[in-house]
């Protein structure tokens, strides 16, 4: 029988965050930005093991955190690869050894670290209904299009648009599948940027489950300001009389 797994990819480097440290690695509040990630995973019941693809280098400093901490659902942590697609794959090979191919991934950056867990199940359910899901948002900006950057070519109706978030959901044997046949014919991943835009690009269907702006990437200096602040407005809201699911939208209005 399948199991919930979820595949984290922590490989990246930070170099947009200019610190020298792998962006996962900060410390908010006393831990990790990948370990306040790691446990949301953890702590819900839903979510049966974790597998985690994270920075060579930094592998040994990972499991002391993941010890500290008290995360016992890790599985296994492994190298990350070149891409943030070969460090996905390097997790899902691992999962795809020790589990059965009708297992669910939720495949989540390890840098997003404010995932509410009702969209954790809202995905499992709909990759149960559907098939498949990712995660998104409504378009709240105008979109633009300009092929050399100067000049404004169109402007896309936004009503049409959304933006893909994390966690993206999918049957472990399917997306193993298309994995394998992509790197045979892609090697590099050209052009492929998310798990959504491999499975399109092997002509799967991607069903949308809609989520909040409030679940952000940390990947620049103001993302890390806007997580401290949401941290903050979690431990008090009580005294600003709104509940901790109302916190991410209220903090992008």
């Amino acid at each position: 029988m399948g199991k919930n797994i979820a595949i984290i990819f922590a490989g990246g480097s930070g170099a947009r965050m200019g610190s020298g440290l792998p962006k996962q690695f900060i410390e908010v509040n006393g831990k990790p930005i990948i370990i306040h990630t790691l446990d949301i995973f953890e702590d819900h019941p839903g979510i049966n093991s974790i597998y985690v693809a994270c920075v060579e280098n930094y592998i040994e400093k990972l499991k002391k955190y993941v010890n500290k901490h008290q995360i016992t659902k890790i599985a296994k942590i492994v190298p990350g690869g070149q891409t943030g697609q070969d460090s996905i794959y390097n997790a899902l090979s691992a999962a795809a050894d020790e589990n059965p191919e009708d297992s669910i991934v939720l495949i989540h950056d390890g840098v997003r670290p404010c995932i509410p867990p009702e969209l954790i199940d809202e995905n499992l359910s709909c990759t149960k209904e559907k098939g498949s899901s990712v995660t998104c948002t409504a378009l709240y900006e105008t979109p633009v299009v300009s092929q050399m950057g100067e000049f404004v070519d169109e402007t896309p109706p936004r009503n049409r648009l959304f933006t893909a978030q994390a966690p993206q959901c999918f049957y472990l044997g399917e997306v193993m599948k298309v994995h394998e046949q992509v790197r045979k014919e892609n090697p590099g991943y050209a052009g492929i940027v998310d798990t959504c835009t491999l499975m399109r690009f092997s002509g799967k269907n991607v069903a949308i489950v809609l989520g909040n702006r409030g679940n952000i990437k940390v990947t620049t200096p103001e993302d890390l300001y806007t997580f401290r602040a949401m941290i903050q407005y979690r431990e008090t809201e009580q005294v600003f009389g709104f509940s901790e699911q109302e916190v991410p939208d209220k903090l992008n209005k």
